[in-house]
């Protein structure tokens, strides 16, 4: 995976009042550097305390919200760090160094609030700003009489058809309507075969630049009804929630984005409530994922990403069970807790599961946590360690789709199994040469020790296997960097032993916008990478011009078996996990639509992968011996 990671923010003297954010000159507004102390009798009055006196209006250090910036705000009120409570401070644990990270000082969050209502009534755009969204032809199928409300009086119909006709979207296009107030954008009409008919990536970036600025604004969403979910989850990845700007704090106020979608095509009925309360649980798991990622990982360490996990058990009534430690030792767990032993923090195993009455399948979504990934003592370079905070965006992927699929009521027992370490350099390191017996019980002899998702990922499929009895195993994970190489930075990669499910994973990926590409599943040409001349295997290729990324899912199936006869799907997202800086929290509507069939909601029965058609031969053998119904 490539370099990323947020850069600096600004410094100390820009966290004053009317500093600028972002400027690089902020805390540069009071005339240069501090002044030498003088002698004197006595040291200068000083103000009462209080608030400072506000500044005369159109001064060089106003502070003013950026057009575009949709997703900076203050903190939420009593958030701790990442969203979460505060919590106490724990003791050191035994026998290891110290506490917590320096300069661990207190998350925000951004202060923005997402709505979903089937109607976002009437305003003056000059006091509720207004985005209309959509593809050309379906924002000229939107009668005057729906947007009159929202435009009026400051945009007249004349107005709003004479902006319509000069829309001309290559791929997209945008034609302000009243000053920065109102806009409105078109998305591309047409699409590859292998994008989303949603158009989900212009979606965002259309809202991250267009939007306008205020504190209540709105989005006018013009779709139709199957591409009302992508297109929720695309909103939702312009608002992060994650900020340690020292600016938010002194924007407190909450701000509102309402979104409206007004439905065109055959079903062009109104949106119904549970489709409201659908969308609202996706996009929330989508911020909740990307705002884990976005979190560095001296806040976000296995610990506290455990309390999150908790804290999501907690709101679905589900109490997770923890392996961490020295118990993943002694239970054979040697991948998790060889990769995490020489880190502060300990490894840990965590699972939640949903056992409702009367399901048919057992079904193990699998999250690869590296809360951070130094590579070990093979470690990274200056350039490609940064961003490595992303490397638990399958965990957090997991994280968000599980309390989703839960609320919206999930009819089959699923769990969520959470593998977390930080790779980290120590005294008690993981070595190359070192062997390590997993909890499959294989030995794997250690050629890379930053090759170390597999190793996690190796533990929890096998306990997902063994102790759970699942019959669809899907692992996800930012694995290879070679996957952005072999599929790009926006479509994930799939490798599974199933045609039927390879073609559900790709159709599920157009339908909710997180794209999927396959890779070549071929074990009897590829896993030979893996020889040792003195364990069961390597963790890492001989040679890594021949499919890097197929090869590393193949370690992960060869801990089930490759004649398992249970389905296993492994999710690369290496690259489409982030955006630039910013995670995106890919993996969440994928998860929620490829396993919608099992889900109570209808909207996410609309958008589940149904009717795939199996592409393999009658004579296959993967015919008989790995099908599984589409859930």
């Amino acid at each position: 995976m490539g370099p990323g990671g947020a850069g600096p923010g600004p410094t100390a003297c820009g966290a004053g009042p009317g500093g600028v954010r972002g400027s690089p000159w902020a805390g540069a507004c009071r005339s240069g550097p501090p002044r030498a102390a003088r002698p004197g009798p006595a040291p200068p009055p000083t103000r009462p305390a209080g608030p400072a006196p506000p500044r005369a209006p159109g001064g060089p250090c106003t502070s003013r919200e950026r057009p575009g910036a949709a997703g900076e705000a203050g903190p939420a009120a009593g958030q701790g760090r990442g969203g979460a409570e505060a919590r106490p401070e724990r003791e050191p644990k035994r026998g290891r160094r110290g506490g917590r990270g320096p300069g661990r000082g207190p998350a925000k969050m951004a202060n923005v609030g997402l709505q979903f209502q089937a109607s976002a009534g009437d305003a003056d755009p000059q006091s509720r700003p207004l985005l209309l969204l959509g593809q050309l032809h379906h924002l000229h199928r939107v009668p005057w009489s729906h947007v009159r409300g929202k435009l009026l009086p400051r945009v007249t119909e004349e107005l709003w058809q004479a902006a319509l006709s000069t829309l001309n979207p290559s791929p997209t296009d945008s034609c302000p309507l009243y000053l920065n107030y109102a806009t409105v954008a078109a998305l591309p009409s047409r699409v590859s075969r292998h994008n989303s008919p949603s158009a989900a990536h212009f979606v965002t970036r259309l809202v991250r630049t267009c939007l306008p600025p205020g504190t209540h604004r709105c989005i006018l969403m013009v779709c139709e009804r199957s591409d009302a979910f992508a297109s929720a989850c695309a909103l939702a990845r312009a608002f992060p929630l994650f900020t340690q700007r020292s600016g938010a704090s002194r924007r407190p106020e909450k701000k509102t984005v309402t979104v409206e979608f007004f439905l065109v095509g055959q079903d062009n009925g109104p949106v119904e409530v549970s489709t409201l309360q659908c969308l609202t649980s996706a996009t929330e798991g989508v911020r909740l994922a990307a705002r884990i990622v976005d979190t560095p990982c001296n806040e976000m360490d296995t610990d506290t990403f455990l309390e999150e996990i908790k804290k999501v058990g907690k709101e679905l009534g589900i109490v997770p069970t923890v392996i961490r430690d020295e118990e993943l030792k002694t239970r054979g767990f040697g991948g998790i807790y060889g990769v995490g032993k020489a880190a502060l923090h300990p490894p840990a195993l965590a699972v939640l599961s949903h056992t409702p009455d009367g399901a048919t399948q057992t079904i193990a979504w699998v999250g690869k946590g590296i809360v951070y990934d130094t590579g070990g003592l093979s470690m990274k370079g200056k350039t490609t360690m940064p961003g490595m905070k992303r490397d638990c965006g399958g965990a957090a992927a997991v994280l968000g789709a599980f309390r989703a699929a839960v609320k919206q009521g999930f009819k089959d027992t699923l769990h969520a199994v959470f593998c977390l370490a930080e790779n980290s350099v120590g005294p008690s390191a993981t070595r190359p040469d070192d062997i390590h017996l997993l909890y499959s019980g294989k030995t794997v002899e250690i050629n890379n020790t930053d090759a170390e998702g597999r190793l996690v990922l190796a533990d929890g499929v096998s306990y997902a296997c063994k102790d759970l009895g699942a019959d669809i195993i899907l692992d996800i994970a930012t694995l290879t960097g070679a996957q952005g190489i072999a599929t790009g930075k926006y479509h994930a990669a799939v490798l599974t032993n199933s045609a039927e499910w390879e073609a559900a994973c790709m159709k599920a990926g157009r339908q909710c916008g997180d794209l999927v590409h396959p890779l070549v599943y071929c074990p009897e040409l590829h896993f030979s990478e893996f020889t040792s001349a003195v364990a069961d295997m390597k963790n890492s290729v001989a040679d890594r011009d021949n499919s890097p990324s197929s090869c590393a899912g193949l370690f992960i199936a060869s801990h089930i078996g490759f004649d398992w006869p249970g389905v296993w799907v492994h999710l690369d997202i290496a690259a489409p996990v982030h955006a630039g800086e910013r995670a995106t929290g890919f993996g969440v509507a994928l998860l929620l639509a490829l396993f919608g069939r099992a889900s109570e909601d209808p909207l996410l029965n609309l958008v589940s992968p149904l009717g795939c058609e199996v592409d393999a031969q009658e004579g296959d053998a993967e015919r008989d011996t790995k099908k599984r119904r589409l859930v």
